[in-house]
């Protein structure tokens, strides 16, 4: 008999919706039958400090990165904005699937925008990312910390314990709660988080079999754009300590990525940005075209005086 496909998986809610969606799939395109392996993970034990403060979002994939070495699963499904830069030697993203909508959300019990907001308001998020982006746009906000996942932090809204806060879009939709939403931050404005809205699957590097089946999902588009996203962060050193923000979006052949940088020390000093695009498709390796044009962005960052904001460390 053969034995099933084990997918290790956080276990929230959000989670296990995303590995049953590559379940669904797996089972669909090759026939496979498949399991989840849900698991606790240190990030989602630890809620009462920022993730920039104990180990970064590294700490959503470290467990199911030891089931995989342990060969107690096979895959593992990521949201891939919590997918470090850099993987461990022996591990490799075998998959990224087509981007849901990759903006930020703004949800509110009582105000349908950010800027209707009263001054003073109290947001909640803990993102530094979305912190020095919100700072930009209403200086005046008092921006609060938010852990948890989604579940957990529309609780802490409801229980009045911001006027708003703020989640990526694709997680709310996912879960059929695009009600909450009440508005969508233009990203222009919000930029999002490299990868953000788009899922990834991790496997050993010497699993070369599924690495094969599984890159058929891959969509390429995404993965092109993310590819340049996440190369921004890899060229600064990214972090969820750094509040970084790179979007990559395409009209036909291409790529144009927008990335703005803030100070983790100093929230409402000014965002270094820039925006540069490039037509991946035309070279011989697209995915290597695509970094280049990420490792471009960050290299006009840093002529922006990136290293100034990149030395200093987070309050």
């Amino acid at each position: 008999m053969t034995q099933p496909t084990l997918i290790a998986t956080r276990e929230s809610r959000l989670a296990l919706w995303q590995a049953e969606h590559v379940r669904a799939l797996l089972g669909q395109r090759f026939g496979l039958a498949v399991e989840l392996l849900g698991m606790t993970t240190r990030g989602d034990q630890i809620l009462d400090r920022s993730l920039s403060k104990v180990g970064g979002k590294g700490l959503f994939v470290k467990e199911l990165e030891v089931a995989l070495e342990e060969g107690r699963a096979h895959l593992a499904v990521h949201s891939l904005k919590d997918v470090p830069m850099e993987l461990p030697d022996g591990f490799v993203l075998a998959a990224v699937l087509e981007r849901e909508d990759p903006r930020d959300a703004f949800v509110s019990s009582r105000y349908a925008s950010v800027a209707e907001l009263p001054p003073g308001a109290v947001v909640g998020t803990s993102s530094l990312r979305r912190v020095v982006q919100l700072l930009t746009l209403r200086p005046d906000l008092r921006i609060e910390p938010l852990r948890g996942n989604l579940d957990t932090r529309l609780r802490k809204l409801d229980e009045g314990g911001y006027d708003a806060i703020v989640l990526a879009a694709a997680g709310l939709k996912r879960l059929g709660l695009g009600e909450r939403i009440r508005a969508t931050f233009d990203p222009a404005d919000m930029i999002p988080a490299a990868g953000q809205g788009a899922l990834g699957i991790e496997v050993r590097a010497d699993a070369t079999t599924l690495r094969a089946q599984l890159g058929e999902l891959t969509h390429q588009p995404t993965w092109l754009a993310a590819h340049a996203e996440r190369a921004v962060s890899r060229a600064l050193g990214g972090s969820c300590s750094m509040p970084l923000a790179a979007h990559a979006t395409w009209q036909g052949d291409t790529l144009t990525i927008n990335a703005a940088l803030g100070s983790a020390s100093e929230p409402t000093r000014p965002l270094l940005r820039t925006r540069i695009s490039a037509t991946p498709l035309a070279a011989a390796d697209a995915t290597a075209a695509a970094a280049a044009l990420g490792e471009a962005a960050a290299a006009r960052l840093r002529a922006q005086g990136a290293e100034a904001y990149l030395a200093a460390p987070a309050a």
